[in-house]
């Protein structure tokens, strides 16, 4: 029988797309998600879209309620706080083994990550302007690579997973902050600052530098979710 194989099938392309529209926010925190609306916007049928739906509830970017539905995860401060303390933990871990443990294929991985991501920092506005969405994207895209190449010698399936989930959660704090002002942060200096001490084999400061950098992560994003808060762009989003 093939439908089994095929709806397993429609069922990861909807997931997919569903977690990317969560995390870009075009699925907005605490949205409810209706199944009718979810089957014309994506042109799956109910039985992909509710497994899609549970897969993301397993990735806490959805949750739901016994006979209710399904809505997409709020946010808030506390969790922002939490995620960020055990995501630091975590990275800090995955950094630490990769830097003892990479060979030099890591080593240049590492390199032609930093590059991309330094070409496209260059192209960032003054510090105060939000980023165009493009280049926001882009960016995004650049500093993940950069964030993965790093920790890619660790050799630790299940800290990678961790530390995937934590990623994917943060990125979507990170990505509905690009609506707000950016803090005057020297974003490409704390990646250079990483990424010296990697190549330099110095595992605690590149631990050191990694935890700040989450650290000043979150610290921005909890003004840019203050500032959208008292704007009223964000209602019952956060808590």
């Amino acid at each position: 029988m093939t439908a089994p194989r095929n709806e397993g099938t429609l069922a990861d392309r909807a997931y997919r797309q569903i977690r990317q529209d969560i995390i870009e926010g075009r699925l907005a925190p605490g949205q409810k998600l209706k199944l009718e609306a979810l089957t014309a916007s994506y042109s799956f049928g109910m039985s992909p879209l509710r497994e899609a739906l549970s897969r993301l509830t397993g990735d806490q970017l959805v949750i739901t309620e016994a006979q209710r539905g399904f809505w997409v995860a709020p946010l808030s401060v506390e969790e922002l706080d939490d995620i960020s303390r055990v995501r630091a933990l975590v990275e800090t871990e995955a950094v630490n083994l990769s830097v003892r443990q990479g060979d030099a294929q890591w080593v240049q991985d590492v390199t032609d990550a930093f590059e991309e991501l330094r070409a496209v920092e260059r192209e960032l506005p003054a510090a105060e302007s939000p980023l165009p969405p493009n280049l926001g994207d882009l960016w995004e895209a650049k500093n993940r690579a950069f964030h993965a190449a790093l920790v890619s010698a660790c050799h630790s399936p299940w800290l990678m997973r961790v530390r995937d989930l934590l990623y994917q959660q943060s990125e979507r704090y990170r990505r509905l902050s690009l609506k707000s002002s950016r803090g005057r942060r020297a974003v490409h200096e704390e990646h250079a600052a990483i990424f010296e001490a990697a190549i330099k084999r110095d595992a605690l400061r590149a631990c050191r530098m990694t935890e700040l950098h989450v650290q000043r992560t979150a610290d921005e994003v909890r003004l840019a979710l203050a500032a959208l808060k008292d704007a009223g762009q964000l209602t019952q989003a956060v808590a």
